[in-house]
């Protein structure tokens, strides 16, 4: 966190605990894969996203989940110009772009 009384800290540093952080819970609910993709990339490093990527996988996580408009985690953040690194990652890990992307 960053603020008046805190510095903003860069190239902090994530735990493997830290990282894990960011996994669903054990009850997983309808489009909390997607959301919890969304919510690591907007929080982390590349590198971190990839380490995060390999634990999501590893816990059984759905990289081509999809969000409300049918689109997969992949499809969202290659349409960032900033999300090269971060959809390299998902395509070497099995991610695929959905049908909307494709048609």
């Amino acid at each position: 966190m960053s603020g008046p009384d805190k510095p903003k800290v860069l190239d902090e540093e994530w735990s493997d605990e830290r990282v894990k952080s960011h996994l669903p819970r054990e009850q997983k609910e309808e489009g909390s894969d997607y959301t919890a993709l969304l919510k690591a990339y907007r929080a982390m490093r590349a590198e971190d996203f990839g380490r995060f990527v390999g634990f999501f996988v590893e816990a059984g996580g759905d990289l081509n989940a999809t969000n409300e408009a049918g689109e997969t985690f992949l499809d969202h953040v290659s349409q960032h110009r900033k999300g090269v690194e971060y959809a390299k990652v998902l395509e070497q890990a099995g991610a695929k772009r959905g049908a909307v992307a494709e048609g």
